[in-house]
């Protein structure tokens, strides 16, 4: 009896040996891609937002598309497919809530003001909003649409100041690129956007800002696990540190 097991033994050991190497060579499953649509104002902290997501649920993959509100709206519209919205404004979500594409209901998740961009050190001594109206700068808005360039013109209208805008920009990632390039000598574009490299921000008087705020929707099941890590305290961390206020 004795002899008979050990007999068998060697063969149950090669089972053994050759399940084990199936087991291993299975591949990983594939993350599944998250595409998220967000304002350009949010590319840098969602950038981040994106990493520690993809580093805490490994299981998913997000992909970001950072365009003006009203450009993310149109898309979703004429019917690309994105699994997350987050716009500048409400009045870009109620559009998508009005065509029935949202899974849940937005929530406010973060909120941004205003501030005049310049170059670096200021080279034309911009002070107040009043000074945007001077001859001898180069001066441009974004598009009376795109959440940013409403409030622009909003808070110009609460400081009783005319501005000619030299082009009206499809969004603030544009606008500041064009300070910054030094194509124009100031812009109105968020605070958040202002303190990128090679430009200032020149705060505007309390009394004439605009307080942005910001939603965010999921649409489809597996966004709600995006949004919710925007909402969790690592997200809200992370927001935070990019000079975005929370709600």
């Amino acid at each position: 009896m004795i002899a008979r097991v050990f007999r068998f033994a060697p063969l149950l050991s090669l089972f053994a040996l050759a399940a084990c190497g199936r087991d291993s060579a299975a591949p990983a499953a594939a993350p599944k891609t998250i595409v998220v649509y967000a304002a350009a104002s949010l590319a840098t902290p969602f950038t981040a937002i994106g990493k520690a997501f993809a580093a805490a649920e490994p299981q998913y993959a997000p992909q970001f598309v950072f365009e003006g509100s009203p450009s993310l709206v149109l898309k979703l519209q004429q019917g690309s497919k994105a699994d997350v919205l987050a716009t500048a404004d409400q009045a870009n979500m109620d559009k998508v809530i009005a065509a029935k594409l949202t899974a849940a209901a937005p929530v406010e998740f973060a909120r941004n003001q205003l501030a005049i961009a310049v170059g670096k050190g200021n080279p034309k001594k911009v002070a107040t909003l009043a000074d945007l109206a001077r001859a001898d700068l180069k001066v441009a808005l974004c598009g009376p649409t795109v959440p940013a360039g409403r409030y622009a013109r909003q808070a110009l209208g609460k400081a009783n100041v005319s501005v000619h805008s030299l082009s009206d920009e499809h969004s603030v990632t544009a606008l500041v690129a064009k300070v910054r390039l030094g194509e124009l000598d100031a812009g109105i574009a968020y605070a958040t956007d202002a303190i990128d490299d090679g430009l200032m921000a020149i705060a505007i008087a309390p009394e004439h800002n605009i307080t942005a705020s910001y939603p965010i929707a999921a649409l489809t099941t597996a966004g709600a696990e995006f949004v919710a890590f925007v909402r969790s305290a690592d997200g809200r961390r992370i927001l935070a540190n990019y000079g975005f206020t929370l709600p």
